[in-house]
């Protein structure tokens, strides 16, 4: 591993202090959190509700959820990283062939919730469709794209950390999951999506601050015309091989587009076949899924698009001056490839202050996917592993056990995971680039599973592992022929992993009609989906002395609630596909590629107007996942403080709140009580 040649701007007691003082501090919240719920809402940490948080969370926190498992280390860093390479074009190129998977994935988090209601994961759907073998293939491409996402998160988290303070990478490898793992047993996913929405917060904040300071306020740059001058001096002292006329200010770049089809290809492995999001769905109330992703997914890019458009082009305009950490010098691209351009720029535009705010917002980025990918695991591992094959009649006290176990499990071997690849010298560029190789063979098979009752179990078990090994050929062979060797800096070279992430993605649209024409279409009924359990928590309900029926999670559907719900997801699904792939080829065609084909360079007016919708995109992007998440559940947000105040001062017992609680409408941060549910359902069905 390539060692930060330049001294960290701020002492390794910051980095500990962030590192853990913060873990920790996340961790006594949502103890505290998820204590409130239980005393005053009633609230039990059943093993549904440790898994899919009832199943009632509303689309803010819904959409503040997936911008904040979607904003990851490399999320901020890598994009930084295309931009300081590319140019405009690279955000651009990062953001929207990451977005688009986020869009099409809201029609299949419908299906999901209208095919299998019951489902803890897309697993359990291979499974009940399939049998044991496309379900055991499945789990291994599911943990596989798992661990990539968290080995990314903790590499290129420590990485920045140390580049930061000093601390060593190791002590920060296996710090950074310590709290997330503390308030991830306490609160399950309920917890996550509460502290996801903090996290994502904060984090827009930060972005704002950069973005303003560079944009406005700087005494070294302070407005876009100056950052356009200087970017234009940038060009001409090292121009950009493949772009137009070797500038920074264009969409044509043939580097960049070679990035935006690797950054395409393996962005819709990590999302389709990403546990975490088919979480998300189904921790969603039924009308939430399909506006909780469309809203998450447009506030997201932004983040991406203006952190780099702000942190990447700054580098490039500062690089050359004292402030900037590797002057006189340019940056490596050791340390490009670790992600180190935001942090460089941030220091250099705000000095110590922003180094504490580059590892706020790594910090939160690292964390809050982290927790994400520890609910993933934790419920394949309990639901598809322990449940299934060992103990068909679990308990949910057993379940519950079973995932905090796999949530400490996991993070320890993800942590020892990563020191062995710091050691190796693989960054999280490399890993970045690879991930589509590896897993975006099983993505066509596993969304065809819920859209195509034609695919035959054959066809989705074999045509990953053929796909798998077509895409390391191609990866592998290419990289051999263009630089006779394979090793790190060869096989991570754009033009191998293009060839590796396209043979993988498309590879199933030749295998899976082949195997359809050998063993038969099947005409699948999507009935056996239906057939999925929920766990059984009638032994957590008897020890707290609670019924079940009333606690989220545990209710159990009418047949009228049910039809109702099964409407509202028909409809959904139908406005999905059209809102889906309509954005989608805004993002990716309608765009983009006028500015592409036509060479253009941005003018001065231009830039500033492309710099302008960036800003108020982000602030549009504040408003919707982290103000309008208060907004939808304010009333019980209210109800809760008063509940304390009058607990606090004793003017009213506990049970005589809870009484009071029990059949009001309303939602704790965008959750529904059982009773909340039931009106909301009646009063949806009239409003349509």
């Amino acid at each position: 591993m390539a060692t930060v040649t330049v001294g960290a701007p701020l002492d390794q007691g910051v980095g500990y202090g962030i590192v853990l003082g913060l873990g920790f501090g996340f961790a006594l919240g949502m103890i505290l959190v998820t204590f409130i719920l239980k005393r005053y809402n009633s609230e039990l940490q059943t093993s549904e509700m440790f898994t899919t948080a009832g199943r009632t969370v509303k689309s803010g926190l819904v959409g503040s959820a997936v911008v904040s498992s979607w904003t990851w280390a490399a999320t901020l860093l890598q994009s930084s990283g295309v931009c300081y390479r590319y140019g405009v074009s690279g955000p651009f190129w990062y953001a929207s062939g990451a977005t688009v998977q986020i869009l099409l994935f809201a029609t299949l988090a419908i299906e999901l919730k209208r095919r299998a209601p019951n489902a803890h994961t897309f697993l359990e759907v291979i499974k009940a469709r399939y049998g044991t073998v496309a379900h055991i293939v499945f789990m291994v491409f599911g943990l596989v794209t798992n661990i990539l996402v968290s080995l990314m998160l903790v590499v290129g988290g420590s990485a920045t950390v140390n580049a930061l303070t000093g601390m060593h990478t190791i002590a920060a490898i296996y710090l950074l999951p310590v709290g997330v793992i503390a308030y991830t047993m306490v609160g399950g996913l309920k917890a996550t999506i509460l502290t996801d929405w903090i996290h994502t917060f904060i984090l827009l904040i930060i972005i704002i601050i950069f973005s303003l300071t560079a944009y406005a306020s700087s005494d070294k740059l302070g407005s876009p015309s100056a950052v356009y001058d200087l970017l234009v001096e940038a060009a001409f002292n090292h121009p950009v091989e493949g772009n137009a006329e070797g500038s920074y200010l264009t969409m044509r770049s043939k580097e960049g587009v070679i990035f935006f089809v690797i950054n395409i290809v393996g962005n819709f492995g990590t999302v389709f076949l990403d546990n975490g999001y088919y979480n998300k769905a189904i921790a969603a109330s039924p009308v939430h899924a399909l506006p909780g992703y469309i809203i998450g997914g447009l506030s997201w890019f932004a983040i991406p698009w203006l952190t780099a458009t702000t942190m990447g082009l700054s580098a490039l305009a500062l690089e050359n001056t004292p402030a900037f950490p590797t002057y006189p010098n340019r940056m490596s691209e050791a340390d490009i490839s670790a992600g180190l351009v935001l942090p460089y720029a941030a220091v250099a535009l705000l000095g110590k202050g922003g180094a504490v705010a580059t590892l706020l917002i790594i910090f939160m980025a690292v964390t809050s996917a982290t927790s994400s990918e520890l609910i993933a695991v934790s419920s394949i591992f309990t639901y598809d592993l322990y449940r299934t094959y060992f103990k068909p009649d679990a308990s949910g006290k057993r379940l519950i056990y079973m995932s905090h176990v796999i949530v400490v499990a996991y993070a320890l071997f993800i942590s020892t995971f990563s020191v062995g690849l710091y050691y190796a010298g693989i960054s999280m560029g490399y890993l970045y680039l690879m991930m589509g190789c590896i897993i975006s063979s099983a993505v066509i098979p596993a969304t065809l599973t819920l859209v195509w009752k034609g695919q035959n179990k054959w066809a989705a078990a074999l045509s990953p592992i053929f796909g798998l090994a077509f895409a390391l050929v191609a990866w592998l062979v290419t990289a051999r022929k263009e630089c006779g060797s394979l090793d790190v800096a060869c096989t991570g070279s754009n033009n191998p992993m293009l060839a590796g992430n396209v043979t993988a993605l498309l590879s199933p649209l030749v295998l899976i009609p082949i195997f359809t024409l050998i063993f038969g279409m099947d005409n699948y009924d999507w009935k056996s989906m239906m057939t999925i359990r929920r766990g059984d928590d009638h032994d957590l309900a008897a020890t707290a002395g609670v019924d079940l029926e009333n606690t989220l999670g545990g209710h159990v559907e009418t047949t009228n609630e049910f039809a109702e719900e099964q409407s509202k997801l028909m409809r959904a699904s139908k406005i999905s596909k059209w809102t889906t792939v309509g954005l989608t080829l805004a993002f990716l065609i309608l765009w983009p590629f006028p500015m592409y084909g036509s060479n253009y360079v941005f003018s001065k007016p231009f830039f500033t107007g492309w710099v302008t919708v960036g800003i108020i995109w982000i602030f549009c992007s504040l408003g919707a996942v982290g103000l309008f998440p208060i907004f939808e559940g304010r009333l019980t947000l209210a109800r809760t403080f008063r509940a304390i105040a009058l607990d606090l001062t004793g003017k009213r017992h506990v049970k005589a709140i809870r009484a009071e609680n029990e059949g009001v409408d309303g939602e704790v941060s965008g959750t529904a009580t059982p009773t909340a549910m039931k009106e909301s359902v009646k009063t949806e069905t009239k409003a349509e």
